[in-house]
C-alpha cells in the first residue's frame, strides 16, 4: 500500500504539534500533511512529564497537555487534527527513509511518499547498558523520555512512598525528577561524576545554591563517582546500587537521567551530520533541499553565538518547528531562523531562565543567600549570556534583551556592582527586538520594548503602520 502527501513530519513530539499548528495558520489544505509517530498519542508538551505529571496531588493528564498549550495556543487534541485534515499515523515506527526517492517505509509495510519531509525525530534517553551497566529492564529502574516512561515512573513512585531512591545523573531531568520524588515523600540520593549539578550551564556558585536547597529538603549528593553495578533480589528487582568509589546504597527504586542521543539513524549516509545531529542551514534545510530538520535533532546556525549549535530544549523545538512551516508555506516571505537560546526550569519554588551563550568570564550578582540572584557571561568584551533566578517578567525580559544586544563591557567589577540593574537600565539605550516570555507560558515571542522617553514617537509610528496596513488590506504576522 502507498500513500502520498505534500508534507510529512517524521516524529510526533513537541515540534510536530507546533509545526502542524503553523501549517494550518498558513493555509495548508486538507490531506496535505501527515505526521508519523511511534507514540500512540497525539503530540504533547513533553516538559510536563517531569513536572506536573509527577505531582502527587491533581497531576496533569492528557488531554490537558497536548500541544500547543505550552505557548498559550490551541489545544491540539486528536479531534483537532481530524477537523483540519491532518493525517495522524500513531503507534507506527518508520523502518527506513529514502531521501532520494522521497519515500518512507513503515514497520507495517506501508510506503509513504512525500514532496517535502520534516525530520522531528527528537532524541532518545541514553541507557545504562551503553556504559557497561546492566539492569535497565528491572521493574524498579526508570527513565523519563515519553508518556510510557512517565506512567511507569508514577507507578513505581506510588509503590515506594517513604522508601529510598537513587537518581543517576545531575542534569535537567535528574534535578526535576529528584524534586518530584521528594514531593512524593521519597528519600533521594543523587549520584553524578561531575563536581556539581547542571555542569553544562551552572557555575559552581549557582549550582551550590540549588544543591544547598535540595539538601535542605533531604536530598543527598554523591559527586565525583558513577554507578558501576546493581544488586538484585531473586525476582530481578534492584535492591542496591554499587558505585565506582566502592560504596553501596540500598534502594527501592532508581531513576536514570544521564543524557540523550539524537535520533538520526534513519538518515545517516543520506544527509550531512555534525555535532551529533543533522546539519541544516538558516532556513532549517538539510543537505537535501526537500528535507528539513527541527528540534533536538537539528544543528543550525545561531548568529548570536557565532557558530552552529544543537540545542536540547523545548523552546528550540517549538521555535524551529514554527519557522520551518513558515519557510515551506511562504518561502518568499520568510527569512532565516534567528534565535536567542533560552533554557529554563522550574522545581520546588524555583524558577530560573538563561539566555544567550555561556562562554567567557562569569560575573555573579544578587543575593545568593536570598531568592533573587543571577550571572552574566562576558566574552571578548561583550555580554553574551544572562542568568536569573526568581525574576519578575520585566526582569526576565531585561536579561533576555541584554543577551540579545550584547552590550560592551569594560569593567567586570562594575557590572557585578550594578547587578540586575545593568540589564534593566541598559535596555533603555536603544529600541531592540526582544525575546519575551509571556506571563504564564514558556514560549518566546518577539516584542518591541517601548520606554516612556520615546512613547510619543512610538504612537506616531504605530499609527503610520496601522494606516499602511489598512490601505493594503492586510496585517503583517510575526512568527
Amino acid at each position: 500500500m502507498e500513500r502520498v502527501f505534500a508534507y510529512v513530519i517524521v516524529g510526533g513530539g513537541v515540534a510536530a504539534g507546533y509545526a502542524a499548528l503553523e501549517f494550518t495558520k498558513r493555509g495548508v489544505s486538507h490531506a496535505q500533511l501527515c505526521i508519523i509517530s511511534e507514540e500512540p498519542v497525539a503530540p504533547y508538551e513533553r516538559p510536563t512529564l517531569s513536572k506536573k505529571f509527577l505531582h502527587p496531588e491533581s497531576p496533569a493528564r492528557l488531554p490537558s497537555f497536548h500541544t500547543c498549550v505550552g505557548a498559550n495556543e490551541e489545544l491540539l487534541t486528536p479531534t483537532w487534527y481530524e477537523e483540519h485534515g491532518i493525517e495522524l499515523v500513531l503507534g507506527t515506527r518508520v523502518e527506513s527513509v529514502d531521501v532520494g526517492q522521497k519515500t518512507l517505509l513503515t514497520a507495517s509495510g506501508e510506503t509513504i511518499r512525500y514532496e517535502t519531509l520534516i525530520i522531528a525525530t527528537g532524541a532518545k534517553a541514553l541507557k545504562l547498558e551503553e556504559f557497561g551497566v546492566k539492569g535497565s529492564e528491572a521493574e524498579n529502574v526508570c527513565y523519563l523520555r515519553d508518556l510510557a516512561d512517565a506512567d511507569r515512573l508514577v507507578n513505581v513512585m506510588q509503590s515506594c512512598t517513604g522508601g529510598n531512591a537513587v537518581v543517576i545523573g545531575g542534569g535537567y531531568i535528574a534535578m526535576e525528577c529528584a524534586a518530584s520524588l521528594v514531593t512524593n515523600k521519597i528519600n533521594v540520593t543523587m549520584v553524578f561524576p561531575e563536581a556539581h549539578c547542571m555542569p553544562r550551564l551552572f557555575t559552581p556558585k549557582i549550582a551550590s545554591y540549588y544543591e544547598d536547597y535540595y539538601q535542605s529538603k533531604g536530598v543527598k549528593f554523591i559527586r565525583g563517582t558513577i554507578l558501576s553495578s546493581f544488586e538484585f533480589d531473586s525476582n530481578g528487582k534492584v535492591t542496591a546500587v554499587n558505585l565506582r568509589d566502592g560504596s553501596q546504597i540500598p534502594v527501592d527504586m532508581v531513576v536514570v537521567g544521564i543524557g540523550i542521543r539524537p535520533n538520526t539513524s534513519l538518515f545517516e549516509g543520506q544527509l550531512t551530520m555534525e555535532k551529533g545531529g543533522i546539519k541544516v542551514n538558516g532556513k532549517l534545510q538539510t543537505s537535501n533541499d526537500s528535507v528539513y530538520a527541527v528540534g533536538d535533532v537539528a544543528v543550525f546556525p545561531v548568529d548570536l553565538c557565532g557558530r552552529i549549535r544543537r540545542l536540547e530544549h523545548v523552546d528550540s523545538a517549538r521555535k524551529t518547528a514554527k519557522h520551518v512551516a513558515a519557510v515551506i508555506m511562504e518561502p518568499d516571505k520568510t527569512g532565516e531562523f534567528e534565535y536567542l537560546p533560552l533554557f529554563y526550569s522550574k522545581a520546588f519554588s524555583f524558577s530560573w531562565r538563561f539566555y544567550g551563550d555561556n562562554a567567557g568570564e562569569v560575573v555573579h550578582f544578587g543575593n545568593y543567600l536570598g531568592t533573587k540572584f543571577g550571572a552574566y557571561w562576558i566574552n571578548n568584551g561583550h555580554l553574551v549570556g544572562s542568568f536569573l533566578e526568581g525574576g519578575t517578567e520585566d526582569e526576565f525580559e531585561a536579561i533576555a534583551n541584554a543577551a540579545q544586544l550584547k552590550p560592551a563591557v569594560d569593567d567586570l567589577a562594575e557590572v557585578g556592582r550594578q547587578g540586575l540593574n545593568f540589564a534593566m537600565t541598559g535596555n533603555k539605550k536603544i529600541k531592540p527586538q526582544t525575546p519575551l516570555i509571556e506571563a504564564g507560558t514558556s514560549s518566546l515571542v518577539v516584542e518591541t520594548l517601548i520606554y516612556p522617553w520615546h512613547a510619543t514617537a512610538g504612537v506616531v509610528v504605530a499609527a503610520s503602520v496601522a494606516a499602511f496596513a489598512y490601505w493594503y488590506g492586510r496585517r503583517r504576522r510575526r512568527w
